[in-house]
């Protein structure tokens, strides 16, 4: 009885021994990665979790011994609160995707490992492998708290159908404030007074001014709101212009959607999707349609915002250096970063994989194709686009001085001395969140 019992609890321990090693991965080292699914820029994205599958396996490829597991079907919208929700029981993911929304309660919160000394190695990626921008959208109180996967800058849609029905030559990618307010006023003095109008833009901010006039509207450490600056109350003015133009009307998306807009600020992912068949088709497919850089203000240049979908560590892994491996897999390799250029809408951070002609001349096989936006351009976007300062306040501070502008256009009183009186209130929460 001894004997037989002791061959069952062999057998037991055999076979427990067995499953172990089927359920702990090879060597028993998992590294958890966090990713949301589909597109981060609103696109359609039939391929989304591709390119993380081949990244995934080339790493473990090179790391025998480590598992790389996430968990799929996370949608954008749901990812911030799914992330919050590990993070708050210590349970985040090892390495796992920062939407730039949350980058500052983040880098604030201290959930970020630093990387300065990773990029600072011998061994490391070189800070010049990525476009200036691209890296500084993950640097945060003079620390860098994460890499750039994916970026998307503002570009202006232009309808081409509506400006060659007013005899009105495309803009180059080098216009200007005064080009574009010439287009629209030419637009809107050609109208007769009936319901249904053309005109000349939908969607333009103060905001989308002030990049372009070599603004910006808080100090790079988040301390200091610029509300009152010259370069801002110019961007505000100029948009007022633009839409006295209007005459009282308020252009809608519905207005550009059917036709009647000759310019709209988009996401560059935006062109990336929709410009391709069959997806041309099914939207704006009433005219035809092309893009340019912002145009440029007086004191600025054809200057966007840039929004940066970013990869950062866990200051809580217990597998830091392999988590910061596979870091560098997902934002430095350029066979990744080449596969997420051609599937997704974005733009690569890494200058050898965006200025790559062959890579190039695929993507823009794909679209109609134009004279004014081209290869050349997407280069001279990235070089030039501006990186929003990040801190955990931004939002609240950014919607402070939202609301101080239209209060200001709506009251009597005059930008120089509303925004001064708005900019000290929004400084003194700054300084008392900071």
């Amino acid at each position: 009885m001894r004997r037989r019992t002791a061959a069952v609890l062999g057998s037991a321990v055999v076979l427990a021994a067995a499953a172990a090693c089927m359920l702990w991965p090879r060597g028993g080292i998992v590294l958890h990665l966090g990713v949301f699914a589909g597109s981060y820029w609103g696109t359609p994205n039939g391929s989304s979790y591709q390119v993380l599958d081949d990244a995934i396996a080339q790493f473990e490829a090179d790391h025998p011994g480590v598992t790389v597991t996430y968990e799929s079907g996370i949608p954008v919208d749901e990812y911030s609160e799914w992330l919050a929700g590990h993070l708050l029981v210590g349970e985040e993911p090892d390495v796992f995707f920062v939407l730039p929304e949350d980058f500052g309660l983040l880098a604030e919160t201290g959930a970020l490992a630093p990387l300065d000394s990773m990029l600072d190695s011998a061994d490391g990626p070189e800070r010049s492998l990525y476009y200036d921008a691209c890296l500084q959208a993950g640097q945060y109180d003079g620390r860098q708290l994460a890499l750039p996967y994916e970026s998307a800058a503002t570009v202006m849609f232009v309808n081409r159908t509506l400006l060659e029905a007013y005899d009105i030559p495309m803009p180059k990618n080098d216009w200007t404030w005064q080009d574009l307010y010439n287009i629209c006023q030419t637009i809107a003095d050609a109208q007769p007074d009936i319901a249904d109008r053309d005109y000349g833009i939908y969607g333009y901010t103060w905001q989308n001014a002030l990049y372009a006039n070599g603004g910006m509207l808080f100090s790079a450490d988040g301390r200091q709101c610029n509300l009152s600056d010259a370069r801002t109350m110019a961007a505000i003015q100029f948009t007022q212009q633009l839409n006295s133009l209007n005459h009282g009307y308020t252009v809608t998306a519905q207005d550009f959607d059917t036709g009647h807009v000759a310019f709209r600020p988009f996401l560059f992912s935006e062109y990336r999707a929709y410009q391709p068949y069959p997806w041309r088709v099914k939207k704006y497919s009433s005219f035809v349609w092309d893009c340019l850089r912002m145009p440029a203000g007086p004191d600025g240049s054809n200057t966007s915002e840039l929004h940066t979908v970013q990869v950062g560590v866990s200051a809580r892994s217990r597998h830091a250096e392999l988590a910061r491996e596979l870091l560098c897999t997902l934002c430095a390799d350029t066979t990744t970063q080449s596969a997420l250029f051609l599937q997704s809408q974005g733009i690569s951070p890494l200058r050898s994989v965006t200025e790559n002609t062959d890579l190039l001349n695929r993507i823009f096989a794909e679209t109609q194709g134009s004279s004014t936006f081209n290869s050349a351009a997407i280069g001279e976007i990235m070089y030039t686009a501006a990186a929003v300062p990040q801190f955990a306040a931004r939002e609240q501070a950014t919607a402070m001085a939202e609301t101080a502008v239209n209060n200001a256009l709506l009251s009597s009183a005059s930008l120089a001395t509303a925004l001064p009186t708005a900019q000290r209130e929004i400084d003194l929460y700054l300084q008392n969140a900071g």
